[in-house]
This record gives structure tokens, sequence and C-alpha cells, in this order.
């Protein structure tokens, strides 16, 4: 028999219509202790009182709840065609539609209940976790800039809200400065200045912003959602994590916080946990492409091909126009495309609604396509369209890399370099790999990491982390900027920094091999700053022939991080910058750097192994011969083909295109035959 307080309250059908009222309450109150009991009396009202919408409300609520949302959709798709107008009706709609994992139709339930009731702040949140699991960034932005907007009363915040809300961001942080000088724990404030910050692309201050908040409020549940969003924006996704692991302790169910988890484990290097919060994310989202997107890079990674087709090809599926499915489908490199591939994305190619960044991406994935088909002229076309795309989308000055390293060669003399040989971090773990792109430096890496004593990792952001915090340090004009601060600091401090890396990078490692590798290339423009903070790392230079590797990034579109690769003018003044400083290196520090060219150690493997792992002050061991057997986690472009023996046959695919590579030629000041020359391409 159940308890008093357990028993649906009867409704008499007949009675007055506070018995009706009563009952309601009660179904309400009853949906967050025990959904099952709501429905039942839901059930009871509606036999009492057919069609009642209050009663279907809490009834397709419920149902939702107790783990039936297709149940929950019919009821509330009904009852929103009855009542057009009830946001509350849309937004549970949205929700189920959610559950489902049917997101089109959960964001537009979404939209109609907020331009019912702007004020339903749950709703905004929920508009911008879907909008963000959908992959519209900037839509997401602008609902959880509303979902601010409708959380706050104060007038001074609702202004500010208004202004961000209205994209008017100068404004929105003036008025929030104002505020903050007045009452500068108003958390609200802090938040709304950090959302600011990260819309104006400012993450560090919009870290420090809601670390504030969080210092202040510690259950400020939306302020720790942004501040593992930030974290994550700047690489720092292990800092993210237990963040997040707080959010899901509060609602484990939450979508958007377990895709946000699983996206910082694949940045780790945690894979298996990735895909396991993929799949249930997919589970419950099984319509969403992007989720499946990001599920396919995870498999890809992890080294399951055949899964990362069929999650690409699912991506495919939902969203055909979504060319970063394609492209991804084409970065595999040796998946081939089918006719009617080449027609679907062609036929994409045509719809003039299509945006930018998928536009690009179709162009690259063609290019690639038309590649394997031996059409180079229509596959160049395509490669530089995408290119070109790209290049508008993305900041770059080829006159500032020069700058720099200009800067770099005036400041790491030989007297810098050996005055400061005894400082830093002596720990001797860690391993380098630098140069461009798709020159090489994978197949290095996986050669290593088949050896007992050295564990591959991937590219890690903490040494441009390092190198960009020592150049905001002071923030004033007085302060040296990198690298000339590092002439302000002790040995001491040197030290520091090593430490920092070794400590800041240990979370990728995954064994208890002596030796680790960072293979992120970017790494030869900080050549300086590793040598004087750990004396004692490796650095390996790989090289290729420059029109093979200049085209090669070219035709390659990044992620992120290689903005230089989409303008072969600008490609080829920044390999004659890489060469300059590497040059420079190898005068003010003999021996330092060790070379591994390509082409070498595709001709004579085994020599060139041996030397390499000399240098790395390790033996010879058989298994780095036969490194495609090793089996690990790879991220880069080259992923599959390292996955197999070493072939030749890649070596001069480039001159495939040489008829369209004279921009290239002219910036390199090579010939087809020249191994390259480091002229000064320093601009006006």
């Amino acid at each position: 028999m159940p308890s008093p307080t357990s028993a649906a309250t009867p409704v008499a059908s007949d009675g007055p219509s506070g018995s009706v009222s009563e009952a309601l309450a009660h179904a309400t109150r009853l949906l967050d202790r025990s959904p099952a009991l709501a429905l039942r009396q839901a059930q009871e009202i509606l036999g009492a009182v057919p069609n009642h919408p209050e009663a279907l409300l809490i009834l397709g609520i419920a149902h939702r709840r107790n783990g039936d949302p297709q149940a929950a959709a019919t009821i509330l798709a009904d009852l929103a065609q009855a009542q057009p107008k009830s946001a509350r009706t849309h937004y549970e709609l949205g929700l189920a539609h959610a559950a489902l994992g049917d997101d089109t139709a959960a964001i537009a339930a979404l939209r109609r209940s907020v331009a019912i009731n702007p004020a339903i702040t749950a709703a905004w949140r929920t508009l911008g976790d879907m909008l963000t699991l959908a992959g519209n960034t900037e839509e997401a932005d602008a609902a959880y800039a509303s979902h601010i907007r409708s959380a706050v009363n104060d007038p001074a915040l609702m202004r500010a809200a208004d202004a961000l809300c209205a994209g008017n961001l100068p404004v929105a942080e003036r008025l929030l400065r104002d505020r903050l000088k007045l009452a500068p724990t108003d958390v609200a404030a802090i938040r709304m200045l950090a959302e600011t910050g990260t819309r104006l692309g400012r993450y560090a201050d919009a870290e420090k912003l809601l670390a504030r908040a969080l210092e202040l409020a510690p259950s400020f549940t939306a302020a720790r959602h942004n501040y593992a969003i930030v974290l994550f924006r700047q690489h720092k996704a292990a800092e993210a994590i237990p963040h997040i692991e707080r959010l899901l302790a509060q609602d484990p169910r939450d979508v958007s916080y377990r895709n946000l988890l699983a996206a910082c484990l694949a940045t780790i290097g945690e894979y298996a946990r990735s895909i396991e919060l993929y799949e249930g994310v997919l589970n419950q989202q099984s319509k969403q492409p992007k989720i499946w997107l990001s599920y396919g890079h995870a498999l890809k990674t992890a080294g399951r091909r055949p899964e990362s087709v069929g999650a690409y090809r699912n991506s495919i599926a939902l969203a055909p126009s979504m060319g970063e499915a394609w492209w991804s489908l084409a970065n595999l490199k040796n998946e081939p495309f089918s006719a009617a591939d080449v027609n679907a994305m062609r036929g994409q190619l045509q719809d003039t609604r299509l945006a930018v960044e998928d536009r690009f991406h179709l162009h690259y994935a063609l290019g690639r396509a038309l590649e394997e088909a031996g059409a180079y002229a229509d596959s160049f076309a395509h490669y530089a369209e995408g290119a070109k795309l790209r290049r508008g989308e993305i900041t770059y000055s080829a006159y500032e890399t020069s700058a720099q390293v200009r800067r770099a060669i005036e400041f790491f003399t030989a007297e810098f370099c050996t005055a400061h040989a005894g400082d830093g971090c002596a720990d001797p773990a860690p391993i380098f790999i630098v140069g461009l792109p798709r020159a090489g430096s994978t197949l290095i890496e996986q050669i290593l990491s088949s050896h007992s004593a050295i564990e591959g990792t991937m590219e890690l952001p903490e040494i441009a982390n390092i190198a960009r915090d020592l150049g905001n340090r002071g923030g004033d004009k007085t302060t040296p900027s990198y690298p000339e601060c590092l002439a302000t600091l002790g040995p001491d401090e040197m030290a520091a920094l090593g430490a920092r890396f070794i400590d800041r990078t240990r979370i990728y490692r995954k064994t208890t091999k002596p030796k680790f590798i960072d293979k992120m290339p970017n790494n030869w423009a900080h050549i300086g700053l590793i040598h004087v903070m750990l004396p004692h790392a490796k650095i390996i230079d790989a090289r290729r022939h420059p029109i093979a590797t200049c085209f090669s990034a070219f035709k390659q579109h990044f992620a992120r991080g290689q903005n230089f690769s989409y303008d072969q003018t600008e490609l080829g003044r920044y390999y004659c910058d890489y060469v300059r400083l590497m040059a420079h290196f190898d005068g003010v520090l003999p021996g330092r750097i060790h070379r591994v060219h390509y082409e070498n150690m595709v001709e004579n493997t085994e020599t060139e192994t041996r030397r390499l792992l000399d240098y790395c002050g390790v033996a010879f061991e058989p298994a780095c011969l036969r490194f495609w057997e090793t089996d690990r986690p790879v991220r880069t472009a080259s992923s599959e083909q390292v996955r197999q023996p070493i072939f030749r046959e890649g070596l001069d695919q480039w001159r495939h295109y040489e008829a369209w590579l004279e921009p290239l030629k002219e910036a390199l000041k090579i010939t087809q035959e020249g191994q390259g020359s480091a002229p000064d391409p320093l601009g006006p």
C-alpha cells in the first residue's frame, strides 16, 4: 500500500476547480522527486479533465524525465500545435527532441520558446548548448549572452547585457568595468565581463575573471562551465577536466558537459575514455554530425581506421554540406573517393548559401580526390581555391615572422648562449622535433617511439604558452618583450621555466619511459628558449626538399596554427625564415641540433635511424626499423602513412604540380634541382 506522501492526489471529475488545481500542484512537485508518480498523477487528472493543457504539459515532462522522450515529444508536439504561444511547451518540446538526438527540431523548438518569452533563462542556456553541439559557435555565443541577460534583474547589468547581446562589446565592457569599480565582488558582472573578453578573443583575461568569480561563488555553475570552455580554448585541457567533472557530478546526463569532457580527454591523449564518452553522447544525440565528426577524429588517432571512416560517413549522411567531414575522410590519405562522392562534393559547392568554412574544406577534399584520380590541373585549382578562401579567414603577417626571426638572431648570440649554458632544468627527458609540418616529423616520431626508452606524445602547446607568458610579463612598454626578457632572468628562473614544461607536459605521458617527444613543428622559432631552460633536451630538425615540404603544406588544411601555409609566397618566405634561424643556431650552438633529411631517411633508413638514436643517447633497437608495427595514437596528418613501411613514391609527388608553383619557387629562390638557400626575405 503506497504511503500518504507518495500516493497520487485523487481528482473529482465533478468537484470544484480547486481540486484540479491542487492535483496539478502536487503533480508539479512530484516531477523533481518522482517522475513516475508525476506521470500517474497527470494521467489521473486527464482521466477526469481530458485534454487539460497543464496536465498534458506535466505528462510530457514526466515521460521525458522517466526515460521516454519519444512519448514526451508526441504529447508536447500536439500540445504546442494546440497552444502555439506557450513558451514553456516549446521549451519542453525542445528538451524532448534533444533527448531523442534530433538537434534540428530541438533548436527550432527552443528558438520558438525564447521568441515567445525571452525571459525563460533555461531555454537560452539549452539553446546555446544545442548550437554548440551543432558547431554553430557564433549563434551559441549569442544565445549564452541572452541567457545572461535574462538571468539578471539589476538595471545596470541589464544595460550591459543588452550591449553584449547586440554585439556592442566596447560598450558592454565599459559598463561592466564601471560596475565592478563600485561592486568588485559582483559575480554576475564578473562573469559578463569574462563573456565579453571571450567574444573579443581575450581568453587569458576571461580565464582570470572566471577564476575570480568561482573563488567568490564556487557553486556558480554557469561560470564554471564558461571557465572550462575558456581553458579548453587555450589548450589547457588538463586544467579544464576537473571543472567539467565537477559539473557532471551535479548533472551526469548533461550532453554538453560530456561532449566537452570527451574533447578535453582526446586533447591529453586519453582516447579510450574519450571514445567511450562520445559513444555515450551519440547514444543520446545520434543525429549530431559534429559529434560524429569528433568521434571520427578520436577513432582515427587511436588507429581504428575503419570505424573512423564509418563515423565520418555518418556525419556526411546527416549533413552533406559539412565540408570538414568530407575533408576528414580525404585526410585519411588512402581512403578512395567514388565518382558519386566527387559529384556530391561538386554539387554542394554549387550552393550559394554554403558557409565559407564548408566551402574551403570541400575544395581541399576535392583536390585530394582529383589528385588520386591523376587530374592534377583540376586538383590544383581546388587546392588553390581552398587556400585562398582559408587565407581570407585568418590573420597572418610574413613581415612579423621575419622580424621575430631577426630579433631572435640578434638576441641569441654565441656569448649569451655560452653564458647561460649551465642554467635551466637539468631533466634530460624531452626530445623536440621541429621544422615545417609535412617534412617527415611524424615518421621520425614513430621511429623513436618504437624504442623502449622513448615515448611519443603529440604536438604539445606548452613551449608556445611559455613564450607567450614571457611576452606578456609586466604588461607595459618598459618591460622587455620576448625573447629579450630572457636577459632579465636568473638561473633559478630559467630552471623554473624548464620545470614548468616538465610538470605541465606530464599529463600527456602515459608510460614510464624515461624520454618523451614533443613534436610541435613550430617550436623551431623557440630553439633559444628551449636551449636555456632545458639544456639537456634533444632537438631534432626534420628537413625535406623545400618545394616538396611547402607544397605538401599548401595542399593540407590544418585545424589551427599554420596560418603561413595558405599562400605560396608567404609559405616560401616562412621556409626561408625557418632555414635562416636554424642556420644561426648551427653556428652559435654547433652540434646542438640533429638534422634528419627525409630523403636520406627513406633511402638509408637503418643508417639514419642509428645516427638518430645515437644522438638521443639510446642504444639501437631493431623495433625502430619496424616502426609501423608500433601501436600508438598518432594525431597528425601523416597518421596513416606511418602505420605502413616507408615507400619512395611520395618523394616527388609535387612535380605533378610544378607548372603552378612559380610563386613558391620565387619566394624560395631555388630551382627544382636545388636544396634551398636562405635569403633574408625581410619586408619593409
